[in-house]
């Protein structure tokens, strides 16, 4: 047989590897896998699409035994860690495969597992926006976002919330969005409502810009679509605002936001009795008429007695953890700027050291 290229002959190799794996597999063969994983992960960085698909076959192969499978995912999440551009290059590809091959629920659940305790914080920041980017946009995770809408209604649902919570918590735009996502909007707007001045970065409002832009999508046309009834889904309007109010009022993404709450109606198309208001807040009736302490549920169901959880989830402990985890983040950043000032301290010092000696007559 003759091979045009070296890349024909790799594919033919792959290829004949993956068959090998499929047909073979066994208690001989699993023993030789430390061996072999390595190369098969830089096989990864491979610049074709097609090595790297039948590579991530092969990796899919062996993951299905669940040792095999778990650390299939730490040695990936740790080739995305020391090496940076994998993760900006192949990164959705290879979260999409593994996805349709293993899982997405499976692979999504170890994933957040794993960057729960992640050391390097800046990474794990790093990973989980790439993830919740992955997780709102990719056609192959329909129905993982089908199961995160039902979190305040199935248990399913919500134990996948509270999974994905867990890491999702290293980035405040990644939370919110999962919020969004699984409706849990009283919670989005507490969370908006808690960050402070170190989370508002370029870094946050290029997030924040993006996030904008998703809400446009079919994606989230069921989000759009409940703005129809202003009345119920007050904690969704007071979130958006929220949204609003942190961006540049020159950007892009506050004109679009801004566009799409001007097109609220003051009044519900549900089959509840019509209520316009005189201020023109679409809500305030509500807020007017709730008892003293009485909270909006998620769905905007007034109730005097809710306190801070519904389906099981407790949101004040949730917003405590997520608070925690961003200060450990303010605490490491801080860190990182005052060892670079320090850094920077020093090497003036040196430098006019240097000149002290050069002007020094001999």
């Amino acid at each position: 047989m003759k091979f045009s290229s070296g890349k024909t002959l790799f594919l033919a190799v792959v290829d004949f590897a993956s068959i090998w794996v499929v047909n073979i597999l066994s208690e001989q063969v699993l023993c030789f896998l430390n061996d072999i994983f390595d190369t098969l992960l830089k096989a990864l960085s491979d610049p074709s699409d097609e090595v790297v698909l039948l590579v991530l076959d092969i990796h899919a192969c062996i993951a299905k035994d669940p040792k095999n499978f778990h650390q299939l995912i730490v040695f990936l999440v740790h080739n995305f860690r020391v090496d940076n551009s994998l993760l900006q290059k192949r990164g959705a590809l290879i979260i999409r495969r593994l996805c349709v091959l293993l899982n997405a629920e499976r692979v999504y659940r170890e994933l957040s597992t794993i960057l729960e305790g992640e050391a390097d914080l800046d990474f794990a920041s790093i990973m989980v926006q790439a993830l919740n980017l992955i997780l709102l946009t990719s056609s192959e995770l329909a129905e993982l976002r089908d199961l995160l809408k039902q979190s305040l209604v199935n248990a399913a649902g919500k134990d996948l919330f509270l999974s994905l919570y867990a890491s999702w918590r290293h980035s405040p735009m990644a939370i919110i969005s999962l919020c969004l996502l699984a409706q849990t909007y009283q919670h989005a707007s507490a969370v908006i409502q808690s960050l402070v001045e170190e989370d508002i970065n370029v870094k946050f409002l290029v997030q924040l810009d993006k996030l904008i832009h998703l809400l446009e999508t079919p994606i989230f046309a069921y989000l759009r679509l409940q703005l129809l009834e202003p009345g119920r889904y007050i904690w969704l309007l007071k979130a958006l605002y929220g949204l609003l109010m942190l961006l540049p009022q020159q950007s892009v993404a506050f004109k679009i936001l801004r566009t799409r709450l001007k097109t609220v109606p003051s009044y519900s198309f549900s089959g509840e009795q019509i209520k316009h208001t005189s201020s023109g807040n679409p809500y305030s009736h509500i807020i007017q008429h709730m008892p003293s302490g009485s909270q909006i549920t998620e769905d905007g169901d007034i109730d005097c007695d809710i306190g801070n959880s519904q389906n099981g989830i407790n949101f004040a402990s949730r917003l405590q953890q997520f608070e925690q985890m961003q200060r450990l983040h303010h605490m490491h950043a801080k860190g990182h700027t005052q060892s670079h000032n320090s850094s920077l301290s020093l090497l003036k010092e040196v430098e006019n050291t240097s000149i002290g000696h050069k002007q020094t007559p001999h």
